[in-house]
């Protein structure tokens, strides 16, 4: 399947290098956060590469929840159980759960369908920001630390009417973000959609720690600054593949 290039085997676990991690992140989600640069000095593995292993290995069910624990680093030996549990974590050989995973109903192991959702997904997961958490954070007049981002993926789920459909689209749905203090709860709702039809539902839920007020002049900088990296990046892809119009 298309992730085997994103990890590797050893011995039956999951080993994730930086490089492949930070390739995921830019090329198949479009998400040029800095902690997933392979040279950051916090640099953490994707977490929507994380839920994708798990669907490419146990198959995708009718509701399902991923809740984030901690956050992999650069060659972290995973164990990602052969269960037909209803609940599981991915954990290392120390113990430590970085992954739970919740699931019910029928399960599919039907690779194209699975690749074609996991593709979706991670296409309207990664680009959040800042397509769609700045004007979130505009309109309630708060922002995160630009000089220490603390945006934190926490949690996803999804239900599926059933699990027989082609070609699945994510289509946002209504987004929201919850002030208390200087957290915020924002939740990213969408529709997964098949030859027109809605067959299922769900949400993205990231955690803002540091909030502050809202400044255009900073903001706009750290975006600009973002945008100029993923600019930077795709256009030295291109080049190195020597591909004219190259994208993702």
């Amino acid at each position: 399947m298309f992730l085997d290039e994103f990890c590797s085997s050893q011995g039956g676990k999951v080993l994730i290098d930086a490089v492949q991690a930070s390739r995921f992140a830019k090329e198949i989600a479009g998400d040029f956060n800095p902690i997933h640069d392979a040279d950051a000095k916090r640099f953490c593995v994707p977490g929507d590469l994380l839920f994708s292993l798990v669907l490419q290995r146990l198959g995708l069910n009718r509701n399902m929840s991923f809740t984030f624990l901690g956050m992999v680093g650069h060659n972290v030996l995973l164990n990602f159980p052969e269960t037909v549990a209803s609940s599981f974590k991915v954990s290392d050989d120390a113990g430590k759960s970085y992954l739970k995973v919740d699931r019910s109903g029928d399960n599919s192991c039907d690779g194209a369908m699975i690749e074609n959702f996991i593709r979706s997904y991670v296409a309207f997961s990664g680009p959040n920001f800042p397509h769609v958490l700045v004007p979130l954070m505009e309109h309630y007049r708060v922002m995160f630390n630009t000089e220490r981002p603390l945006v934190i993926y926490d949690r996803m789920e999804f239900e599926f009417d059933t699990l027989d459909f082609n070609n699945p689209v994510l289509r946002s749905l209504e987004n929201t973000l919850d002030v208390n203090g200087k957290r915020g709860d924002v939740r990213f709702h969408f529709a997964v959609v098949s030859d027109g039809e809605t067959v299922g539902r769900g949400f993205k839920r990231i955690l803002i720690s540091g909030l502050r007020d809202y400044d255009k002049v900073l903001l706009d900088s750290f975006v600009e600054n973002y945008v100029a990296r993923m600019e930077s990046y795709r256009s030295l892809v291109k080049e190195e593949k020597g591909l004219l119009g190259f994208g993702f």
